[in-house]
């Protein structure tokens, strides 16, 4: 059951709510992460790119979602080429220190190659990489996933910089209580590079589509897509805009919004922070 405020939660999770509200479980640390959000302009209108997680997935399975991941701790590399602000303006943007600002960064990018073959990154502060769909490009995501390959080694062996200015500060978002796995994450928004495109390569979604994000959050809705309600919150956000450049251009005010479980009437029900409605 779900309302404009929340969702009431399962039992399993219900009862996990109360063990920690009455101390009898700890809640996890949140792991820092990063999320991008693809977008690309179309004849029908803005479109977004989202994955549906495999049903064997820890963690939201079968559901729909941004490529991202957590921060790697070869993410800091200070030698990685950089484009664009700087970590401390990251920082400033998402509330984190420099360091922390350039690992969220950096796995950003990361993470969205591994999981869609795009690549924000160029041989120079104002070129990009025009197409990453050759097999020595998929044997490099391939060794970024299996972490036997940095991001830094991959920028620096093909005289890279990675290119900072092509994204934008979104959202911060922080997975409830509730959940034995817990993210700290960020939200970027980057246009599809032109001449590059995606493709259905993660190991970990079973699905791949570029959708209206208006027809993506009725469709969640409805009950036709799975998803959590931070994508939901975002996805309702950018029907707002018409074009990647109108999002590009929004001016954000990013804060940490963080869900939490409480008993009403009798149930127990995962409401969003104020000010978010679904």
């Amino acid at each position: 059951m779900a309302d404009a405020s929340g969702f009431r939660l399962p039992d399993g999770l219900a009862e996990r709510a109360r063990d920690i509200s009455e101390g009898r479980v700890e809640a996890a640390v949140p792991r820092d992460a990063s999320t991008v959000i693809l977008l690309r302009d179309s004849p029908a209108g803005l479109l977004v790119y989202l994955l549906r997680r495999v049903s064997s997935m820890k963690f939201a399975p079968g559901a729909h979602v941004f490529p991202g991941g957590s921060v790697d701790r070869r993410d800091g590399d200070v030698t990685i080429g950089w484009a664009g602000p700087s970590p401390a303006e990251w920082g400033g943007a998402f509330g984190a220190t420099e360091t922390l600002a350039r690992e969220l960064v950096c796995a950003a990018v990361r993470e969205t190659f591994e999981e869609s073959g795009v690549l924000l990154a160029g041989p120079a502060e104002d070129t990009i990489v025009p197409d990453t769909s050759a097999d020595e490009w998929e044997a490099d995501r391939e060794a970024l996933l299996d972490r036997s390959l940095s991001l830094a080694e991959l920028l620096a062996r093909r005289g890279l910089v990675l290119r900072g200015d092509l994204l934008r500060p979104w959202a911060h978002w922080i997975t409830p209580e509730i959940e034995k796995r817990r993210y700290d994450t960020r939200f970027f928004v980057a246009a599809l590079p032109e001449g590059q495109r995606t493709r259905d390569v993660s190991t970990e979604s079973d699905r791949v589509v570029w959708i209206r994000p208006a027809d993506a959050a009725e469709a969640a809705r409805r009950g036709d897509m799975s998803m959590l309600p931070p994508t939901l919150v975002t996805l309702t956000e950018l029907a707002q805009y018409d074009s990647v450049s109108a999002v590009l251009a929004a001016r954000r005010t990013i804060k940490p919004l963080v869900p939490t479980a409480r008993v009403i009437d009798g149930g127990v029900y995962l409401v969003m922070p104020e000010g978010v409605t679904l």
